[in-house]
């Protein structure tokens, strides 16, 4: 069966980094590892993608450790290994890494390998975010919200979750609709609840069309025009 994925130029470009990287180049290694990864330019093959990986992970190539870390977390091309998981993901996070911190933060979160700390979940999602990593934001803005692992603060949580909301993450902008309406953690404004509802909902995220069907219902028709029109969605 033709893949579509396997054109011409991917091809072309997996053997440009096949050479560099049997070479060592560490960027190159990376790069195939990721092809692999995702089937382009080569069949989708999580063996062979853990393979590149790890031949710059060892570089200190630190995507490179992050993604290690994340097949050893998954079982996929490497068995399950939280303990490697861990190992590469630290790495890759004490470099300063936001995604691997992101993933050592859910690693204490959820108990894996380590010793279930939400503080310490906490402290790795505020490095993430503080470099704008916004899935790292809406993490800090939800232990913020409950109080998990850090002083419960609904400002707190609308702040992170406005920074993740300007970066287009649906759940934040869900979440920051829901804090406007009730007026949690902000002053409460319907339309700028409409408006994070409308982009979500424009996002993808189900849960923001119900939440807009029930704002529609209840907001003059001056308010919705003028959400609609600060959003550009009809």
């Amino acid at each position: 069966m033709h893949n579509p994925n396997l054109t011409k130029t991917d091809i072309e470009t997996a053997e440009q980094y096949r050479k560099a990287a049997e070479k060592g180049d560490a960027d190159a290694q990376f790069e195939l590892g990721h092809m692999y990864g995702v089937g382009i330019g080569v069949p989708q093959d999580n063996t062979e993608a853990a393979r590149w990986y790890r031949k710059a992970a060892e570089q200190g190539h630190v995507w490179a450790q992050d993604n290690l870390g994340v097949l050893y977390a998954m079982g996929a091309g490497v068995p399950k290994d939280y303990a490697e998981a861990a190992k590469w993901m630290e790495k890759a996070a004490n470099k300063g890494h936001p995604t691997a911190q992101r993933h050592l933060g859910n690693m204490y979160a959820d108990g894996y390998h380590y010793q279930q700390d939400e503080v310490e979940a906490a402290r790795w999602y505020r490095k993430a975010a503080e470099q704008g990593h916004p899935k790292a934001q809406f993490s800090l803005g939800n232990v913020s919200h409950m109080g998990v692992g850090v002083p419960q603060s609904s400002a707190d949580a609308a702040q992170w979750f406005t920074k993740a909301a300007w970066q287009g993450h649906v759940e934040a902008q869900h979440n920051l609709s829901v804090m406007y309406a009730r007026g949690d953690g902000v002053s409460q404004d319907y339309i700028e609840s409409l408006i994070w509802a409308l982009l979500s909902a424009k996002g993808g995220y189900k849960k923001a069309k119900e939440l807009c069907d029930r704002l529609l219902a209840n907001m003059t028709d001056e308010q919705i025009d003028e959400a609609r029109q600060r959003t550009r969605v009809s």
